[in-house]
């Protein structure tokens, strides 16, 4: 896997800021930085692409960022950035909310939203990129978890955090990007809904808790072609009428969330080497048959199964070509 490398070291005096901030712009997406020493200020940034997740390794001397209005006016699709710092704190606020991010910890940033980023000494981050359509297939309403700090050092935070510095460390083949990117958004997704603290108040939790496991057994059901609303309130223990309420809060309904699931489990599947025929994933995912199969498919990702395995067997095929020089 090819790994882009940008540093500071071939500019000097104020060239060194300005090739800087076209680095992070580049690299991450456009905001205003402001250095110490900006005629001093060093910086080295290694990058490479892991399927749909971006990950780099940012080894700077002290800044700050800022994303502001102007940045985000005319931007494509919300992007995230999920920061992993690994030698000092990190200080952060967007929407109201100021949190310290120490090493040990990760948190989730808005692109689409104002923020203010800074480390007052020199650091070593761990940085994903990813946008939200592929974060908000595996989590519900992923803007929640923005500026909350969350334990990497236990648990599933810390499979996610160590997942993510492996990969980086080690670069793997390209033909393993997308399965390993797919992974990574699974514990990232995972690590989030377990560490955060975003439920207010003992009815909101009920509701959450009642909605996480309609959800979990929806997911661990999808090759069941029985699988319906009835089926699902009846496996948790609660009214139908009450499930349907727990998802219309969550601007859907019940059907169409096992849908979608079902669609985005075949979709996984088609990434994998050999997923079998198309006739048999539609079964298996619960579809009446394969050209259901297809036609919804299509209308939630934009390309028949077929069109979509196509498109997955020629990016593995490309060959990663050398590292970037440096500079």
């Amino acid at each position: 896997m090819a790994v882009s490398r940008f540093t500071t070291d071939d500019y000097r005096g104020a060239a060194r800021a300005d090739h800087w901030n076209a680095v992070i712009a580049d690299a991450y997406f456009p905001l205003d930085l402001t250095f110490r020493d900006a005629s001093a200020f060093s910086g080295r940034l290694e990058m490479q692409q892991v399927g749909v997740v971006s990950l780099s390794r940012l080894q700077t001397q002290p800044v700050q960022y800022e994303r502001h209005r102007r940045h985000i006016a005319g931007a494509p699709e919300e992007q995230y950035l999920i920061t992993i710092p690994r030698q000092a704190p990190v200080e952060f606020y967007q929407l109201g909310r100021e949190v310290r991010c120490d090493p040990g910890g990760f948190l989730l940033e808005r692109g689409d939203e104002p923020y203010r980023f800074a480390y007052s000494s020199a650091n070593d981050l761990c940085v994903l990129k990813v946008a939200k359509s592929h974060l908000a297939d595996k989590l519900r309403s992923p803007d929640r978890y923005c500026a909350q700090v969350f334990n990497g050092r236990e648990g599933i935070g810390s499979l996610f955090t160590t997942m993510a510095q492996q990969i980086h460390a080690q670069a793997p083949e390209a033909g393993n990007a997308a399965v390993l990117g797919r992974h990574l958004i699974e514990l990232l997704a995972l690590a989030l809904d377990s560490g955060s603290d975003v439920q207010g108040g003992a009815g909101s939790s009920v509701r959450a808790a009642h909605l996480h496991r309609a959800e979990e057994t929806i997911r661990k059901n999808l090759a069941n072609p029985n699988l319906s609303p009835e089926a699902v309130a009846e496996a948790i223990g609660i009214s139908k009428r009450y499930l349907h309420e727990l998802f219309a809060g969550e601007n859907m309904t019940v059907s169409q969330f096992i849908r979608e699931q079902r669609l985005q489990a075949a979709r996984d599947l088609l990434q994998m080497p050999n997923p079998g025929p198309m006739s048999d994933i539609a079964y298996r995912f619960g579809f009446a048959d394969q050209a259901q199969f297809s036609r919804l498919f299509k209308a939630m990702f934009g390309q028949t199964p077929t069109g979509y395995r196509a498109s997955v067997l020629d990016q593995g095929s490309g060959h990663s070509g050398s590292s970037s020089p440096i500079g």
